[in-house]
């Protein structure tokens, strides 16, 4: 218990407009630039799949939200197939219980307050989810894991809390309460939420592609820092991949369940 409070102390001391804003200047202004050859070796950036070289990043922000070589990713193909969407580590899939709540690292997250309209939520209750967590490590653009009509975009909340193991286990539910972008698609099969939850002090998650319909592995959008994104499937919809293992790491494009609809 005190832990937990003097985490959040410090949590709220820290997380403000002002903080943000220095962060979010530092990382795009051309000072940062000299800390990119200590992140990258920090990180153990895999420079081989990177579309330009080191040399050529102007700022810490433009390397956080770099691109990918042609080529550099696989997307599975089969049109049931459902792709990670971003490069992260599975942390875990579940159910989404009749009460409306997930449980994630023994904690309950609401879905009614994640998604913030009862008429959405009424689709996914029985359904499933899965949690995908971003590390400043990883490539941060975000693409469609499935094929679909984009039905609806929104966004919720305003402050952002860790999204990390300290941040799960004593923050105030920082996957229903973060700032958060939302977009769902509908396919053949069943609808999907894509839930992008805003990192720590910064949220800035970007669209970049704004079309009412996506193919599988399309980029639409991307973080600027590490994040999280909760998958939510429709009652009967989505099996997960069995052979996915807790903390371990996807890449995006790889096989993380099928969607179909099941038979009662």
């Amino acid at each position: 218990m005190v832990k937990t409070t003097l985490y959040r102390f410090f949590i709220e001391l820290t997380n403000h407009k002002l903080t943000s804003n220095m962060l979010m200047r530092f990382s795009q202004s051309k000072i940062s630039k000299a800390v990119i050859p200590s992140y990258s070796k920090v990180y153990k950036l895999n420079w081989s799949e990177v579309e330009g070289n080191q040399a050529e990043f102007r700022t810490l922000h433009e390397l956080f939200v770099r691109k990918l070589k042609p080529g550099a990713r696989l997307i599975h193909e089969g049109d049931q197939i459902v792709c990670s969407p971003v490069d992260a580590v599975y942390e875990e899939s579940g159910t989404i219980t009749a009460e409306a709540n997930i449980t994630v690292k023994g904690k309950n997250y609401s879905i009614e307050e994640m998604l913030g309209d009862s008429d959405v939520l009424q689709k996914y209750i029985g359904g499933v989810y899965v949690l995908l967590y971003l590390s400043p490590s990883h490539y941060h653009r975000i693409h469609a894991p499935v094929t679909g009509e984009v039905v609806k975009r929104w966004s919720l909340g305003k402050n952002s809390y860790p999204v990390n193991q300290l941040g799960m286990k004593y923050g105030k539910a920082p996957l229903s309460k973060n700032y958060r972008l939302i977009t769902e698609l509908k396919t053949d099969v069943g609808s999907v939420a894509i839930v992008k939850v805003g990192a720590m002090f910064v949220n800035s998650i970007e669209i970049t592609n704004e079309s009412s319909y996506l193919r599988k592995g399309e980029e639409f959008s991307y973080f600027s820092f590490g994040s999280t994104i909760v998958l939510l499937f429709e009652k009967d919809t989505f099996r997960v991949n069995a052979d996915l293992n807790p903390n371990s790491e996807v890449k995006y494009g790889e096989f993380i369940g099928e969607m179909h609809r099941q038979q009662n």
